[in-house]
């Protein structure tokens, strides 16, 4: 049995695994099953190769229906994979909790050298000062707010968008800037500020617009695109339209994206599917006052 059939039948699996096998057996390619999905190639692409954290459970779902799996089996994997991810956040945490115990013990042995003892820190005041920086306010009942998630500014320096933007170093997990989005739940989330007036009035420059490679890209979403071959990244209205092949008027309309400013002074650029590398929508803009 090869490594891959292990990890496949591994309890549980991941998920890239089994979309991968499944896929195959199928007999599908990657464009086919984001096309019925409703998601962009480059994402399902990203998550077989491990390059993502694993999907929500509405899209797992849809990606079991159209490959006919078993029910739940990438339900249960996804959600498993996701609770290790969360879990590593928590053991950051308990290890930075660690760290401040052992400074706060460092802090309170330097006290007590310089004041001799116990008893003279307690009546310089300095022992109580210490321990309120340590103690939670008992007489509080209020429930801590989960913290908004923190989603990189991929476009924080470079004067446009990033052409290095790729399937392969997506997702920026390192910014230069990051902007906080309380309603949002996508780890995969990046933000992008305008660049030009193309989108306006919609969007205007200086406006920074949130993207969700989770959320499902329809035809009239606003969204992050990138191009082959060139990694050509723009932001623009996407519109899915069949047109007759050029090569074979005979044979079926192929399938084309039509990029459409929102501002009529620029005209608009369509593409094959097969030319469109990235689809990300567009879930927020945020925006400056005045």
């Amino acid at each position: 049995m090869s490594e891959a059939d292990r990890n496949q039948f591994s309890a549980p699996a991941r998920v890239g695994i089994l979309l991968r096998t499944a896929r195959e057996q199928r007999g599908m390619t990657l464009a086919q099953v984001a096309d019925a999905v409703g998601c962009a190639k480059s994402y399902l692409s990203a998550i077989e190769n491990g390059h993502r954290t694993a999907p929500g459970d509405e899209v797992l779902s849809k990606i079991e229906l159209v490959l006919g799996m078993q029910a739940d089996l990438l339900l249960t994997a996804g959600r498993w994979q996701r609770s290790l991810e969360a879990g590593g956040v928590h053991v950051q945490r308990d290890v930075a909790a660690m760290q401040r115990d052992g400074l706060a013990t460092q802090q309170l042995r330097a006290m007590l050298a310089k004041n001799g003892s116990i008893d003279e820190l307690y009546r310089s005041g300095e022992l109580a000062k210490f321990a309120s920086r340590l103690t939670p306010d008992v007489n509080t009942n209020a429930t801590p707010l989960p913290l908004p998630l923190e989603v990189p500014l991929i476009n924080s320096v470079a004067a446009g968008y990033p052409t290095e933007f790729t399937d392969l170093g997506y997702p920026a997990r390192v910014a230069d800037e990051y902007v906080r989005c309380p309603d949002l739940h996508d780890a995969d989330a990046f933000a992008a500020r305008v660049v030009g007036d193309s989108m306006e009035p919609t969007y205007v420059e200086g406006d920074v617009v949130v993207f969700s490679p989770a959320r499902q890209v329809r035809s009239g979403s606003d969204c992050f695109v990138r191009i082959e071959p060139d990694h050509q990244t723009t932001f623009k209205r996407v519109y899915f339209e069949q047109a007759p092949d050029p090569r074979d008027k005979t044979a079926s309309p192929v399938e084309r994206i039509r990029l459409q400013p929102l501002n009529n002074k620029y005209a608009p650029q369509t593409y094959e599917r097969e030319k469109v590398a990235g689809l990300y929508a567009a879930v927020s803009v945020i925006r400056k006052i005045g």
